[in-house]
């Protein structure tokens, strides 16, 4: 990402820029530097200017502390900024919560996309959340970034055997890197249900995107996570559309998703 743009705070948060058209702004989850949205850059380049930007504390963007959701909201008008005053914005996973918070700001948004938003809707996932956030903060607090991203995985269902197995992997260390800025994305979250009061105050065209199949590498979701959150957001907006599309995982599959950003963020 050879690009940057400056802060509020003075942090610098570096972007790519592709395409021509309108412009889309890519907002990334929980352990992603950017690289999961950017297969979405070359499907969308041919209508929109795309930037895709890492959040802060990841990847060549700078962290200054303490850290505020405030903060990341100033990150993402700084990039708004870049794109001429106003963009689309796709937000995946956490992201996509940024971008939903973002809307409810005031930030110059036209329409959002929002795609499988990881918030907790049944009791029983509102006390997994809960009992993940204290792990995570007592690992972090430690410095045990390594516990930090065992307990992140274990919250999809990881079990002790794909744990070891991800700390043989070469990509562990990077995921160590971001082990910070979990404690960003659950900050996010909050309580880790809908925020629906906020919600209410978006005036935006929103798209609630999710898929119609479990993720294999979330086994210790219950079956419809990701609908009853997306069902009860699309509920609160005052103007949602809900879209259900047939995608192998979480992470965002190109082939799947971009048809529906395009047409959507087209309409």
């Amino acid at each position: 990402m050879g690009s940057r743009v400056t802060s509020a705070d003075g942090t610098k948060i570096a972007y790519t820029r592709e395409g021509t058209g309108p412009p889309v702004v890519l907002v990334g989850g929980a352990l992603d530097d950017g690289s999961e949205n950017a297969v979405l850059t070359p499907a969308l380049a041919s209508d929109f200017t795309v930037f895709n930007y890492a959040r802060r504390g990841r990847a060549a963007s700078g962290d200054a502390q303490p850290y505020r959701v405030s903060r990341e909201l100033d990150d993402l008008s700084a990039i708004l900024d870049a794109a001429g005053g106003a963009a689309h914005l796709f937000g995946a996973s956490t992201g996509g919560a940024l971008v939903l918070e973002a809307a409810a700001a005031g930030l110059p948004v036209t329409r959002l996309v929002v795609y499988d938003l990881p918030y907790s809707v049944a009791p029983a996932a509102v006390e997994r959340w809960r009992a993940y956030r204290a792990e995570l903060d007592r690992a972090l607090a430690r410095g045990r970034s390594d516990d930090a991203v065992a307990a992140f995985m274990r919250l999809g269902g990881a079990g002790d055997d794909d744990i070891r197995s991800a700390r043989a992997a070469p990509f562990w260390q990077e995921l160590l890197s971001l082990a910070p800025t979990l404690a960003y994305d659950a900050e996010i979250l909050g309580n880790g249900r809908p925020p629906s009061d906020r919600l209410a105050g978006i005036g935006q065209e929103t798209m609630v995107l999710t898929r119609s199949t479990p993720d294999p590498y979330m086994p210790a979701l219950p079956v419809g996570f990701f609908a009853a959150a997306a069902e009860e957001v699309a509920s609160a907006l005052p103007h949602a559309a809900r879209c259900t599309i047939d995608a192998p995982g979480h992470a965002v599959d190109v082939e799947a998703v971009a048809p529906c950003v395009r047409a959507f963020l087209a309409g």
